[in-house]
């Protein structure tokens, strides 16, 4: 049984085209305790966005293991793919 029914709080944060998608660049939801990083971004349909080059920071680290659980206040960022010059 994941969680026993508890609940952590975690701030998605969007930028660059996805934002604008969105039409959000902050959300908060509640998740069950336990729910990783995929899971996350399996809800919220962002695969396509992952194979496209969107990075993904938890608590300000990019590259932080997707298979790993959330924490209660964890923050996750979504990155556009960076293009230079």
């Amino acid at each position: 049984m994941v969680g026993q029914g508890k609940a952590v709080k975690v701030k998605m944060l969007f930028f660059g085209p996805l934002a604008e998608r969105l039409g959000e660049r902050e959300i908060e939801v509640a998740l069950e305790h336990g729910t990783t990083g995929n899971q996350l971004i399996e809800r919220f349909e962002l695969s396509d966005f992952l194979d496209s080059g969107l990075r993904v920071a938890i608590d300000g680290q990019i590259g932080a293991s997707l298979d790993t659980p959330l924490r209660d206040s964890s923050e996750v960022a979504f990155l556009p793919p960076v293009s230079g010059g």
